[in-house]
């Protein structure tokens, strides 16, 4: 007979790890007495992050008295007490190899319902004064699981666990997780956990980019685990392309075009996406690597990014100043996620200075074809000198069926004409969303500095537009995932302390920073960044979840630990890769 052999319960609160301040409610203790279970959680329990844990989907977690045993006996340990693995329940029986996600259990006053295995993160690691547990958890299949809560209750150590129901489909916790986490996904089991009622969205959602990337022929990778921004992964490697054409597009924006010297046809880009350069602006200067999105359409002829030039930026100065027509620039294949997605809802361009170059390519696409949605194109500028491209966005935007603009000038000239030129003085606003009708139900495309997009967040949500319809591109970086870490001061990317000449240089292209690799110092390409500053997104750190999947532009690495699952032909798993020779990285 099942049972319930300790409730245990415990409240987020700070604790320190590696030099850093984490949230988490990771540690619980046994409760004395009766418990009562709510929808959301136990009384006296709770969730540190509730983006990785906690919720409905989530309420309660449970783990084997029997896979204690395991661990003592694996990691030659006997510390271990009643809530070691941060679970709500621990359990004498129910193992993950014969429960079934949908299966119903009643404990005591409460009914419960299997949702999903759990998803392992370095907070555990903590837990356990294991780093490497994330990881065995998962390869063990001896993950555990998790419970909704379908009627609530008091539950307490002793009471028995009775089975209620049954799925639909009868796959295990240990099969399921088995399925996302290994290398293997056979079709047939794939569609067959995607069909159970009772699985949580996220998983289901998992198991259905699967199944999406089997139709596409995608044969690396798993499309379950990795983030939006590592779902495109190129070829690494560059290629000398020659500059076709160099136009002035403002006053501080230009304009190259590139294509193959030999006129071969160039890798085909998605709108949106953006090329790495690597420029040596002199014979003895280190190569500086600089992402630009392509702002011309779509084309396997030739490549258009646009620059601005800022007064000390380095890379623009030199291609402004000194690469001339004809000469050989090193180019990567095109790359990121910020791409026009299908579908029939309304479209919302939305940009300032240069964050208009990635939204003029999907505009280009979008005219191409002609699209019968709604475009709204919104911009900002400071004035008609500091407007690129603006009567190319013009001619685009009049040839679709149902394109409207509206650009606003924060200081116009004298000579600026209102209502030619632009059409209002000011910044964009919720005032200004509210005057256009910007629809609630259109997809957003934002780019722009990073204050600029901050705002037009805020505004848009204060217009009705859920922020799950905002689709973001940040030039010189990512948005970081570091799930429990309290928020500090961020630095912009430098140079870690001590750096030195030895070793394989990394450089981390959309943050501007070489540094060079130390094994002495750094276990991962993962704390190599951290040093830097470098924004990065990780939860396990130990090759399982992918959440830090990123692109490689070019070198080699080593895994050490070997992730789960490699990551698709051109990806790395920054959190536990080691390079072999020089690297750029598209972080």
């Amino acid at each position: 007979m099942a049972r319930l052999l300790s409730v245990n319960v415990g409240l987020p609160r700070n604790i320190s790890w590696n030099d850093r301040t984490v949230y988490t409610g990771i540690f619980k203790n046994p409760v004395a007495g009766r418990c009562r279970v709510g929808r959301l959680n136990l009384d006296g329990d709770g969730q540190g992050d509730l983006a990785g844990h906690g919720g409905e989907q989530r309420a309660v977690f449970v783990y084997q008295i029997a896979s204690y045993r395991y661990w003592q006996k694996h990691l030659n340990r006997t510390d271990f007490v009643y809530g070691q693995f941060g679970e709500n329940f621990t359990v004498e029986g129910l193992p993950d190899d014969a429960v079934c996600i949908g299966d119903r259990f009643r404990i005591g006053g409460a009914l419960f319902e299997v949702t999903q295995p759990r998803v392992t993160c370095y907070r555990v690691g903590i837990r356990m004064d294991e780093p490497r547990m994330p990881a065995l958890l998962t390869s063990s299949g001896r993950p555990g699981f998790y419970f909704r809560v379908l009627q609530e209750g008091d539950v307490g150590a002793g009471d028995e666990i009775l089975k209620v129901g049954e799925a639909n489909e009868r796959v295990t916790v240990a099969e399921l997780n088995a399925l996302l986490y290994s290398p293997e996904h056979p079709r047939v089991e794939l569609e067959r956990a995607a069909r159970i009622k009772a699985l949580s969205p996220g998983w289901r959602g998992s198991f259905e980019a699967l199944l999406r990337s089997q139709s596409t022929g995608v044969e690396s990778g798993n499309a379950g685990l990795a983030p939006p921004a590592a779902l495109h992964p190129a070829a690494p490697g560059f290629q000398p392309l020659a500059v076709a054409d160099l136009e002035q597009e403002s006053v501080d924006v230009v304009s190259l075009s590139m294509r193959h010297p030999d006129g071969k046809p160039l890798p085909p880009a998605l709108p949106g996406q953006y090329i790495v350069l690597r420029l040596r602006p002199t014979r003895s200067s280190a190569a500086l690597f600089r992402s630009y999105s392509l702002s011309g359409p779509l084309s396997e002829e030739r490549y258009r990014i646009s620059v601005k030039i800022e007064p000390h930026g380095t890379a623009g100065l030199f291609l402004r100043d000194h690469v001339r027509i004809g000469d050989l620039v090193d180019v990567s294949s095109p790359r990121g996620s910020f791409t026009l997605q299908p579908g029939q809802s309304p479209v919302v361009l939305l940009s300032a200075g240069i964050g208009a170059t990635p939204l003029l390519a999907i505009l280009y696409a979008l005219a191409a074809a002609r699209d019968t949605r709604q475009v709204l194109w919104l911009y900002a500028a400071r004035d008609r000198r500091h407007h690129p491209f603006a009567a190319e966005v013009r001619r685009l935007m009049a040839s679709l069926p149902h394109g409207r603009s509206y650009v606003c000038y924060s200081r116009p000239d004298p000579v600026d004409r209102l209502g030619v030129d632009f059409d209002a003085t000011g910044h964009l606003s919720p005032l200004v969303f509210n005057s256009v009708s910007i629809p609630q139900d259109a997809d957003v495309y934002l780019c722009g500095p990073v204050d600029f997009m901050a705002d037009m967040k805020e505004a848009l949500a204060a217009s009705g537009v859920a922020p799950d319809r905002v689709r973001i591109e940040i030039f010189n970086g990512s948005e970081p995932l570091n799930p429990g870490v309290v928020a500090s001061e961020r630095r912009a990317p430098h140079l870690p302390e001590g750096d030195t000449d030895a070793g394989p240089l990394v450089s981390f292209a959309r943050s501007g920073v070489a540094a060079h690799w130390n094994p002495s110092v750094y276990r991962s390409i993962l704390e190599l960044a951290e040093a830097c500053d470098v924004p990065s997104r990780w939860s396990c750190r130990t090759g399982v979840c992918h959440n830090c999947e990123s692109g490689l532009i070019s070198g080699a690495i080593a895994y050490e630990p070997e992730p789960l699952e490699r990551p698709a032909d051109g990806n790395l798993l920054i959190c536990c890769s080691q390079p072999t020779r020089d690297l750029v990285i598209d972080l």
